[in-house]
């Protein structure tokens, strides 16, 4: 009998919860709301949003090529991007969160264990001064980046919500 390879979504269910705790938190926020400077560094709750989305899309897709080409300009929603991009809604970044989440849960249903070892090198839309950072990586070191860089980020996003009386990932704590 041929063992059947479970698809890494199976590994990664609590990443799902994550993801409907961001969404949950970044949804009912106004524009003032999202303005609101996070004390970690220089930029805002809003801000912080941006980078987690535009991480996920420069990660599963510029890299790993996953996802609709209509999410690449997802990818400069990141403030430390050379395009200036504006401040986006609640609404935007929950629309954001959740079309890149869909990315990413597609992959996750689709690759087996067999694939995270997979190298990509770096894509060819890096600059020459980003390719000297930046080695090839294996699917399975992007998967867990992607993932630690969420929760490094969310940590921060909860701690700038807390900070303003505002709910965070985990609630009033």
């Amino acid at each position: 009998m041929k063992e059947q390879a479970l698809p890494l979504i199976t590994f990664y269910k609590g990443w799902q919860i994550y993801q409907r705790n961001l969404v949950e938190i970044i949804a009912p926020l106004s524009s003032e709301q999202l303005a609101l400077p996070a004390p970690s560094h220089q930029w805002t709750i809003g801000m912080l949003a941006q980078h987690i989305v535009a991480n996920r899309v420069w990660w599963f897709q510029v890299w790993m090529g996953e996802g609709s080409p209509d999410l690449a300009p997802i990818a400069h929603w990141d403030p430390a991007d050379k395009v200036e991009q504006p401040p986006l809604t609640a609404a935007e970044l929950v629309a954001g969160l959740e079309s890149t989440w869909h990315m990413i849960t597609d992959a996750l249903a689709r690759w087996t264990p067999a694939d995270i070892e997979h190298v990509f090198q770096p894509p060819a839309a890096l600059r020459e001064e980003e390719r000297e950072n930046f080695p090839p990586f294996s699917r399975q070191w992007i998967i867990w980046h992607v993932l630690e860089h969420e929760i490094h980020h969310g940590g921060e996003l909860s701690l700038a919500l807390g900070s303003h009386g505002l709910t965070g990932i985990y609630g009033n704590m």
